[in-house]
């Protein structure tokens, strides 16, 4: 267990680095928790925040990392993430986290992007093919395999994903440059948006044929994002 502890631990230590680079702009005060009732808020940095002098622990607290999830889903893998959304102390830090399950013998984190962070990935269980896509024109895949206690850089905005190639769970722990890096799976953006994107478009962009096309959206449309 203080192996665990000592790789969460790295992470973070790993990240701290990263926060002058931070996507997320730097706060002008020392921290301002999310609120949705302006009642009993400030206007700093574009956003409503609670007064500082009612700021509480549980305001910066979230539990259940530490949680294995059910990965009996198509694609066998499940995020529990640890953004602004669970944190609300997380607003303007430009920090957060999450924990990733990988079901045995192929569960995956699909072909995904993080619209507004740089991520780091620590291995707390099991073996991962991980790996991302550079930008046009090189277009060159980047992949290792990664065991546990080995850490895996994805750069902000490019094709990334991870899958379990061992035949145990897979357990991993995520670190973004963002309070709400944001996630756009790729097939379910490309053939599970609302409204769907035309076929034609599809088509011509995918050079396959309508049926292909219109199978393709049918997997996808009852499970949009």
């Amino acid at each position: 267990m203080k192996g665990v502890h000592f790789l969460v631990a790295f992470v973070f230590l790993a990240l701290a680095a990263s926060f002058a680079f931070a996507s997320d702009p730097s706060p002008l005060q020392d921290f301002c928790v999310a609120i949705n009732d302006n009642k009993d808020a400030v206007f700093v940095n574009g956003k409503f925040c609670k007064d500082p002098k009612l700021a509480e622990a549980k305001d910066f607290f979230f539990s259940g990392l530490d949680i294995a999830r059910n990965t009996s889903n198509p694609i066998g893998s499940v995020i529990t993430p640890a953004n602004v959304a669970q944190i609300p102390g997380l607003n303007t830090l430009g920090i957060s986290m999450a924990r990733v399950d990988y079901a045995p013998n192929g569960g995956l984190n699909p072909p995904h992007t993080h619209p507004r962070a740089t991520e780091i990935l620590i291995v707390l269980e099991g073996t991962l093919y991980a790996g991302f896509v550079t930008s046009s024109p090189d277009n060159r895949l980047i992949t290792k395999v990664l065991n546990p206690g080995d850490v895996f850089v994805f750069p902000v905005g490019l094709i990334a994903f991870q899958l379990n190639v061992g035949k145990t769970k897979a357990v991993a722990i995520a670190a973004f440059s963002s309070q709400y890096p944001g996630i756009i799976p790729i097939a379910n953006a490309v053939f599970g948006s609302t409204p769907p994107i035309r076929s034609d478009v599809l088509e011509k962009a995918f050079q396959v044929d309508k049926n292909i096309v219109d199978h393709l959206q049918k997997q996808f449309w009852n499970n949009n994002n």
